[in-house]
C-alpha cells in the first residue's frame, strides 16, 4: 500500500483534525493560494491541496522539508528506480556505519540501525543529485520506515529500554504529482515575502523544541555525522524556535501583523493549564485572541480532542481551538 503522509507519530499532528480545519475555510477562496507557515507533518496542506491552485509549505526541520519534497512536487519520479536500493543496502549492512554506532541498541535494535544506515548510504550512492525527485521519495520512505521501527513513544527525547519494536523494513511512500512551493525558513521572516489568500498557523506553543524531539530523523536526513552528547545522543542545538520561549507572544504578534493574507487560521490547544512545565503553553488563550482580533474580525471554533500524549503527562478536558480571522 505504501505510506501516506499522515502515517507518522508526531507531536501536535493535525492528522485527525485536517478535515475540520478544511471545513473552516470559506469556499470563496477555492482556487486561490494557501500558506502553511508551520507545516509539520504536512497533513493540513495535503488535505487542502484539492481546493487551492497555489500551495506553500514551510518548516524549519530538514526532515520535514525532505518529506514534503518526496510526497509533493511536479517533478517526475520513478518508483521502479527504488528497486536497486534494497540489494545495495543489504550488501552495505555487513559493516557498522555512523547510524548503527550512534543509535544501535538505543532507539533501534543494533541490526535495524545498521540496516537503516546502510539504506542511507545506498540512497547517497544511487541518487546523489539534489534536484532528483527520486532522491526525496527514497529519503522520505526511509524516514517513515525508520520511524515506524523506532523503540520510542513517538519522539526521540528518550528511548524505551525494554520496549518492543516492529523490525525495520524499507517501504515506499505514495508520492503525488502536486506542484508546491517548499521553504525551510523562519516563518516570521518568510511571511514578509509571502502574499496569499489563506494562511494557516500552527506554531509550537510549549517549551519542547521540535529540532530536539526529532534529532534522529534530522541526522538521518542531513547525514553530516555530528558529534552526539548525553544519554539521548543529541547533536549540538540548532533550529531553536522562539515560539518555545517566553518571546512566543511577541513572535506570534509579529507574524500575524506582517502576514499579507485575506484569511488566517490559527490552531491552538488548551495545554496552557498543564501541570508539566514543558507541556504548558507559552501563549495564553487570551493573548492569542487579542492578537487575532487586532488583525481582523475573529471567530473562535473549538472541539474536544484527544491529544497525542508521547509521555506520562495527562490533560483533562483537552480541547482544540481554531481562530478564524477575516482580514480587512
Amino acid at each position: 500500500m505504501g505510506f501516506e503522509i499522515n502515517n507518522r507519530r508526531y507531536i501536535g499532528s493535525k492528522a485527525t483534525l485536517a478535515d475540520w480545519i478544511l471545513e473552516a475555510i470559506p469556499v470563496e477562496f477555492t482556487g486561490g493560494s494557501f500558506f502553511d507557515a508551520f507545516s509539520g507533518t504536512g497533513v493540513v496542506a495535503s488535505a487542502v491541496s484539492s481546493r487551492f491552485s497555489r500551495l506553500i509549505l514551510n518548516d524549519l526541520l530538514f526532515s520535514n522539508e525532505v518529506i514534503y519534497k518526496g510526497f509533493f512536487g511536479d517533478k517526475k519520479f520513478d518508483l521502479e528506480a527504488m528497486e536497486v536500493l534494497t540489494p545495495l543496502a543489504r550488501s552495505l549492512a555487513s559493516r557498522e556505519n555512523y547510524f548503527s554506532r550512534s543509535y544501535g541498541g538505543k532507539y533501534f535494535t543494533q541490526e535495524d540501525a545498521r540496516l537503516i544506515g546502510a539504506y542511507r548510504l545506498a540512497i547517497e550512492k544511487v541518487f546523489p543529485d539534489l534536484e532528483d525527485r527520486n532522491r526525496y521519495v527514497a529519503l522520505a520512505s526511509l524516514l517513515f520506515s525508520a520511524d515506524r521501527s523506532a523503540i520510542t513513544v513517538g519522539h526521540y527525547e528518550a528511548y524505551l529500554k525494554s520496549g518492543k519494536n516492529r523490525p525495520f523494513t524499507f517501504d515506499l511512500i505514495n508520492p503525488k504529482s502536486l506542484p508546491v512551493e517548499i521553504y525551510r525558513q523562519d516563518a516570521n521572516q518568510l511571511a514578509r515575502n509571502i502574499s496569499c489568500d489563506v494562511a494557516y498557523l500552527d506554531p509550537p506553543y510549549n517549551s519542547r523544541q521540535y529540532s530536539r524531539f526529532y534529532h534522529v530523523l534530522e541526522i538521518l536526513t542531513k547525514w553530516d555525522e555530528p558529534t552526539l552528547f548525553g544519554v539521548a545522543r543529541k547533536p549540538a542545538p540548532e533550529n531553536i524556535s522562539d515560539y518555545c520561549k517566553k518571546a512566543a507572544p511577541t513572535s506570534l504578534e509579529d507574524l500575524v501583523t506582517n502576514l499579507d493574507a485575506k484569511f488566517i487560521l490559527i490552531s491552538y490547544n488548551n495545554t496552557y493549564s498543564s501541570k508539566s512545565g514543558s507541556s504548558r503553553n507559552k501563549i495564553s488563550l487570551e493573548q492569542i485572541e487579542t492578537i487575532a482580533r487586532a488583525k481582523g474580525r475573529t471567530t473562535v471554533l473549538e472541539k474536544p480532542y484527544k491529544h497525542f500524549n508521547a509521555g506520562n503527562t495527562n490533560f483533562s478536558d483537552h480541547r482544540e481551538f481554531l481562530f478564524k480571522i477575516e482580514v480587512g
